[in-house]
Formats: structure tokens, sequence, C-alpha cells
């Protein structure tokens, strides 16, 4: 399992194992997996989160949990983007293929003995 021990992490985010072990069990936005042995292994995403966390707590004022909560709350907001983002890139992929539909009946109707040739070709 490919990942960061929880030493590495402190190393990583400059937080305590003891408080990393801590917000895990305050926040619910933090649940690194465990390998065969039991150890945590955090992922980027994981780290990133601990790093967030880390700012709002000892920066912003926020408790643990509340820090934590915040975290879920950014987390639906980004899907929320997400959605949005694909449902619009969809839409100019759309609007996209319509213009090249459009521009080529244009150049056909303009230039009318183009397309035979091009059509006689194939």
């Amino acid at each position: 399992m490919a990942g960061f021990s929880i030493g590495e992490v402190e190393l990583l985010t400059g937080v305590k194992s003891h408080i990393l072990r801590y917000w895990e069990e305050v926040t619910p936005a933090l649940l690194p997996q465990k390998d065969m042995g039991g150890h945590r292994i955090y992922t980027q995403r994981e780290v990133d989160i601990i790093r967030r966390l880390k700012y709002l707590i000892y920066t912003r004022g926020f408790t643990a949990e509340g820090a934590g909560r915040q975290i879920v709350r950014e987390g639906e907001k980004m899907d929320v983007h997400a959605e949005a983002l694909t449902a619009i890139r969809r839409c100019r992929a759309n609007l996209n293929e319509a213009y090249v539909a459009l521009k080529k009946k244009r150049e056909a109707k303009r230039n009318p003995g183009i397309q035979e040739k091009a059509d006689e070709k194939n």
C-alpha cells in the first residue's frame, strides 16, 4: 500500500503524531487506512487535509471539531464545483461540435462544387 507513515506525515506537516491521532478521532475528514500490521498509511490527499486542519486550528482559531466540519463543507462545495465544471465542459464540447457542423454546411452552400468533388472521391 503506497502512502506515508505517521512519522513521515509528522515530518511533512510539522504536526506531532499524538495530535494526528487526536484529529482522527474528532474530525470526519481524516480517516487514514491501516496496513496489515495496523500502522496508519496516509495518502497525499490526507496530508493536504492535515495541512488545512493545521491552518484552520493554529492560524484561524478553529477547534479541531470545527476545523473538521469546515473541511467537510469545503469538500462538499468542491464536489458541487467539479460537477458544474464537468457539465460546462460537456456543453462546450457539444457547442463546438454544432459549430463545426454548421460551418461545414455553410461552406457547402457557398461552394457546392467542392462538396460534390469531395463526395466523388469517397
